[in-house]
């Protein structure tokens, strides 16, 4: 099956957004793909910020991205927007990244106000850098993502099928991610 990348854009080591991005990576994993979790709050912020593409960490991250059939990001929304830390790798990623990928974005936040960033803010991005394929993303209010003591994660009833449509999709899709020709 496909490798699939999947980014957590969060800054907090308790994220909802992590947790629900890990949980998601399961059931992808059970469909049968090679998931690659990525945490952009690991690396480096003297790298992220100061834009040295060459760091070690820097240029893994790029690495994975290239060899990644697909991509799945998720963010929490700050101000009608995705994450600042997401926003530093993105920058620091080739201008074509995405080429030939397909890409599932995912949000979450704390008011259905910030359904829109998605494809406001985040999914412009995304086709800037060339995606091929960019499913229908999902935005999950915080409220439905709970986390108990023991760490596991409990997501609403309807949410979580929601979510699971749209991870299927997202899957059904990486089987159709078109080729691009190359120049002759």
């Amino acid at each position: 099956m496909a490798t699939v990348l999947s980014v957590s854009g969060s800054p907090s080591a308790t994220s909802r957004t992590g947790r629900l991005l890990r949980h998601l990576d399961q059931r992808l994993t059970a469909q049968g793909h090679d998931v690659i979790p990525l945490d952009v709050r690991t690396l480096p912020a003297e790298a992220l910020l100061g834009a040295d593409v060459r760091h070690p960490a820097i240029a893994r991250a790029a690495e994975l991205v290239a060899r990644a059939d697909g991509v799945v990001i998720g963010t929490p929304i700050y101000k009608a927007s995705y994450s600042g830390v997401l926003k530093a790798l993105l920058d620091l990623l080739p201008q074509y990244a995405l080429t030939g990928k397909t890409v599932l974005p995912l949000a979450t936040g704390g008011s259905t106000a910030h359904v829109l960033a998605i494809d406001y803010a985040l999914r412009p991005v995304l086709n800037s850098m060339g995606a091929a394929h960019i499913v229908q993303g999902w935005f999950t209010l915080d409220k439905d993502i709970t986390v108990r003591e023991d760490g596991s994660l409990t997501i609403a009833p309807a949410t979580a099928e929601a979510l699971g449509e749209v991870v299927d999709r997202f899957s059904a899709a990486l089987g159709r991610t078109p080729v691009l020709a190359a120049a002759s």
